[in-house]
């Protein structure tokens, strides 16, 4: 379940209309699919995405306010001012969403893991990783307050709304089901319906685009295909796990056209690695977040973790890591997740793009 990896986050501590060029320079994925082959890996690589993967869906759409919503926790929720926004949660989605939607500035603050550029000079408002900070969150005196149960604690988020701040309490879970009904849901407690349809429809578009990108590139045959596992690693905190179904990193899996060995294993949610539990699951490849791979001391680090190196990927060194801003962040920002990801993995060539400003 995601409220699990959110929980390990907090314990531990980018819309495309044609598709990224990504800065793989380290090793990487053959390309099987253009030999009929089964995969096979030379070595680590980081997936990337231009900075400008996530651009808003046209100018500032006008707001009709006062709306009332029914929120993720069945509370009705009226919003009647959205000239400063807080969007809030352990991945960024929500802010990435309500910058897509071209109310970027009307955001006065953001949470770490938001990666747009175009928001990083807005004042961080978590401490200790992702936990809310009340103070910080009050003195920017937000009229509406968007967030998930991903990022807390609830103490703080309770708090906020006897503040007299309308508080909306979004879905937390990360999938690809998730997106379209996300999108519309920001935008409605925004105000702007139409544009968070508009919105939904062109994400949805990106990502079939990134999913038949995904399709070139991997091998027709399961068989032929990786077996990947995902890793949550922060090494100076001594958490140490994978994911399994209901994790948000197994649909993501699913998306490569990867197959899930810690699902098949039986693994649910999130658990501790075990030694016994990775060679059962017997992975070709390790996916990761950046920080994490970096905070056991990179791929040689990661070899030395028990029972990582006992298997194919970690004798091979064959791990693909990518911004922990990204990776389970779905939201607007996958279909280039996830292009980045399948030439990552595969090693597809980088394609041309077009610029996003052009196609708004």
């Amino acid at each position: 379940m995601l409220a699990g990896a959110a929980a390990l986050v907090l314990a531990g501590c980018g819309l495309l209309a044609s598709p990224p060029e990504p800065d793989n320079a380290a090793g990487g994925g053959a390309r099987s699919a253009a030999t009929g082959g089964p995969w096979t890996c030379a070595g680590p690589r980081t997936a990337t995405t231009p900075a400008d993967a996530v651009w808003p869906i046209g100018a500032a759409p006008s707001a009709t306010l006062p709306v009332t919503v029914t929120d993720f926790s069945g509370r009705a929720v009226t919003v009647t001012d959205t000239r400063r926004i807080l969007a809030l949660d352990t991945y960024g989605t929500l802010a990435t969403t309500v910058y897509a939607l071209g109310l970027g500035d009307r955001l006065v603050g953001r949470d770490v893991s938001t990666g747009i550029p175009a928001l990083a000079h807005l004042p961080v408002v978590t401490h200790n990783g992702h936990e809310l900070n009340a103070e910080a969150i009050l003195n920017l005196n937000p009229s509406v307050i968007l967030t998930d149960y991903s990022i807390g604690p609830l103490e703080v988020q309770l708090q906020l709304r006897d503040a007299g701040i309308p508080v909306v309490i979004l879905d937390g879970g990360r999938s690809r089901a998730t997106i379209e009904p996300q999108i519309e849901a920001v935008a409605a407690a925004l105000g702007v319906p139409a544009a968070g349809r508009a919105l939904a429809d062109r994400v949805t578009a990106d990502v079939t685009a990134a999913e038949a990108e995904v399709a070139r590139l991997a091998p027709a045959a399961e068989a032929d295909r990786p077996r990947i596992v995902f890793l949550y690693l922060r090494g100076q905190a001594g958490v140490y796990y994978w994911f399994g179904k209901g994790s948000g990193a197994d649909d993501l899996i699913a998306a490569l056209d990867g197959v899930d060995v810690a699902t098949q294993t039986g693994l649910l949610g999130e658990r501790p690695i075990t030694a016994e539990g990775l060679v059962k699951a017997a992975p070709d490849l390790y996916l990761m977040m950046s920080h994490g791979l970096e905070s056991v001391g990179g791929v040689a680090g990661l070899g030395r973790i028990p029972g990582v190196g006992t298997t194919t990927a970690g004798r091979d060194g064959c791990v693909v890591d990518m911004a922990d801003s990204q990776i389970l962040s779905f939201g607007p920002q996958f279909p280039a997740t996830l292009t980045a990801l399948a030439r990552a993995v595969y090693g597809g060539p980088p394609a041309a793009t077009a610029s996003p400003g052009a196609s708004s």
